[in-house]
C-alpha cells in the first residue's frame, strides 16, 4: 500500500465511511478528525475493506495483502476500535466501525497514557453539533430508524400494564451470561471538554452478549458478572438515569446509563429537534391531575425537557388554580420523570400507536440503510471492483426514487422485502 497520499487519501477514507449505514458527511471538522485517529496506511485499509462483514482470507484476497501482515494490522485497528472483530465460533470476521455506534464510542473509552483525548472530544463534539451536516444527514428527513431506543424503567409503568420481555431490562440481563463494563464515551467526552463534573460515575457503559466480548478482548472494558450488572441497573434507577438499549427485539447487545447533562443522544433530541435520534419505548407517560401537586420535580427529571408545569388560570372571583404537569408533544417513555414523582401522579402507560422495534441488528442495519440510502453498499460490497461499482450506482440510484423507498419502507412490503434479503444473505 501507499499509493494514496494527503488530501486525496483521507477524502476517500471519509467517503468510504459515509457509505455506512450511519453517514458522515465531509467537513473540515471531520477532515481533522480522520487525520487525528487514522494513520495513512490505516486509512487506505480501510478503504479497501469490504461493506459487510468478511473473514481474513477474504479480506487478503480482496486487497491482496499477506495475511500475516494484514493479521497484524487488523488486530492493531480492532485494539483503536475502527474495526470490529466478530467471532461466530469459527473464525473472526471483520468489519469497519461506523461512527455510531463505533469509532466515536470505541475511541472515547480508550484509556492508557498519550493519547489526545481532548481534542477528540472537541473533533467530536463539533463534529456532531458544531454545524447541522451530521444530524441533518442521518435524521433531517423523518428517519425513523436509529441504532437506540429508550428503555422504560419497569418500577415507572402503571397497575396491571404488560411489558415485552425485550422491553424489560431484567429480562434481558437474565437472557445473557456475559457482561462488561467501561467508561460512558459521552461522560468521557464532557469532562475532557471541561464540563463540570457529572454526579454519575465514569464507568457506566455495560454491554453483553458478543458485544461485551469485544470490549473485553480488546482493552475497551473489563468483564463483570449478572449480580454487578443488576447492581448497576438499581443504582440507575436510583439516580433517575434513562436506560437506552440497542434499537432490536434479539440478542441486545447493550444498555446504557444516560445523564442529561452529558448524553450526546439526549443533547441531540433536546437542541436539533430530531426526536428520531432515540427511538422511543412503547409507553408514554400520563399525569394524574388529581394527584400532581405542582412540585416541578419531573420536570428537572425530564432528560428531554419534555415536561412543563401549566401556568395558573385564573378565573374572575376565583381562587388561582395550582399548577400542574404537563407532558409535551414527544416523549421517551423512559419513565424517569415517574421515578421522580412523590405522589405518584405520573406513571408509563402503552402508546396509543405501535412503535415498531427491528426484529434483530439484520434488520436493523438494512433499514437504517434503506433510509440513509447506502444500502446498494451492503448488497454489493467490494470497493476495489468497478463491475461491482457500476452495480452500487445503478441499484443506488433506483433505490433513491421516492416511491420505491417508499413502498419499501411501508408496513406491506417491508417484511417480504427484508425476508428477501436474508435469503439473499444465507
Amino acid at each position: 500500500m501507499g499509493h494514496l497520499t494527503g488530501k486525496d487519501l483521507y477524502r476517500r477514507l471519509g467517503a468510504r465511511l459515509d457509505e455506512a449505514p450511519i453517514r458522515t458527511p465531509w467537513t473540515p471538522v471531520f477532515a481533522q478528525l480522520l487525520r487525528s485517529l487514522y494513520t495513512p496506511a490505516e486509512a487506505e485499509l480501510i478503504i479497501r475493506l469490504p461493506h459487510r462483514p468478511a473473514n481474513l482470507a477474504r479480506i487478503a484476497a480482496l486487497t491482496g495483502m499477506d495475511k500475516t501482515e494484514l493479521q497484524n494490522m487488523l488486530d492493531a485497528l480492532c485494539k483503536k476500535g475502527l474495526v470490529l472483530d466478530i467471532w461466530d465460533k469459527e473464525e473472526y470476521h471483520y468489519l469497519v466501525s461506523p461512527m455510531v455506534i463505533g469509532f466515536f464510542e470505541f475511541t472515547m473509552m480508550r484509556t492508557g497514557p498519550d493519547l489526545p483525548r481532548a481534542q477528540w472530544a472537541e473533533l467530536f463534539q463539533a463534529y456532531m453539533f458544531g454545524d447541522t451536516a451530521f444530524m441533518e444527514a442521518n435524521f433531517g428527513s423523518n428517519q425513523q430508524v436509529s441504532i437506540m431506543r429508550a428503555l422504560p424503567h419497569e418500577a415507572a409503568l402503571g397497575e396491571h400494564v404488560e411489558i415485552l420481555d425485550y422491553e424489560k431490562a431484567s429480562a434481558i440481563v437474565s437472557e445473557q451470561k456475559e457482561f462488561s463494563l467501561g467508561l460512558c464515551s459521552c461522560r468521557h467526552e464532557k469532562h475532557h471538554l471541561g464540563q463540570e463534573p457529572c454526579r454519575t460515575p465514569m464507568a457506566t457503559c455495560t454491554s453483553m452478549g458478543s458485544g461485551a466480548a469485544f470490549l473485553i478482548r480488546n482493552g475497551f472494558a473489563r468483564s463483570i458478572d449478572r449480580s454487578e450488572m443488576l447492581d448497576i441497573l438499581a443504582r440507575s434507577q436510583e439516580q433517575g438515569l434513562t436506560l437506552s438499549a440497542d434499537n432490536v427485539r434479539q440478542d441486545i447487545g447493550f444498555i446504557c446509563h444516560c445523564c442529561g447533562c452529558c448524553c450526546n443522544l439526549l443533547q441531540g433530541v433536546r437542541e436539533t429537534g430530531y426526536t428520531g435520534i432515540l427511538v422511543t419505548s412503547s409507553f408514554i407517560a400520563a399525569v394524574d391531575i388529581n394527584q400532581c401537586t405542582g412540585c416541578g420535580l419531573c420536570v428537572k427529571a425530564c432528560p428531554v425537557e419534555a415536561i412543563e408545569l401549566t401556568e395558573p388560570v385564573v378565573m374572575p372571583h376565583t381562587s388561582p388554580r395550582q399548577r400542574k404537569a404537563q407532558i409535551g408533544s414527544f416523549c421517551l417513555g423512559c419513565g424517569v420523570c415517574a421515578l421522580r414523582c412523590p405522589t405518584g401522579a405520573l406513571r408509563l402507560h402503552p402508546r396509543p400507536q405501535q412503535v415498531l422495534h427491528p426484529e434483530d441488528t439484520f434488520e436493523r442495519v438494512i433499514l437504517q440503510a434503506l433510509e440513509r440510502d447506502t444500502l446498494q453498499t451492503l448488497l454489493f460490497d467490494n470497493p476495489n471492483s468497478r463491475s461491482q461499482a457500476f452495480m452500487r450506482a445503478l441499484v443506488g440510484g433506483f433505490l433513491r426514487l421516492p416511491p420505491v423507498k417508499r413502498a419499501l419502507l411501508s408496513d406491506r412490503l417491508r417484511s417480504r422485502f427484508l425476508t428477501a434479503l436474508r435469503q439473499m444473505a444465507a
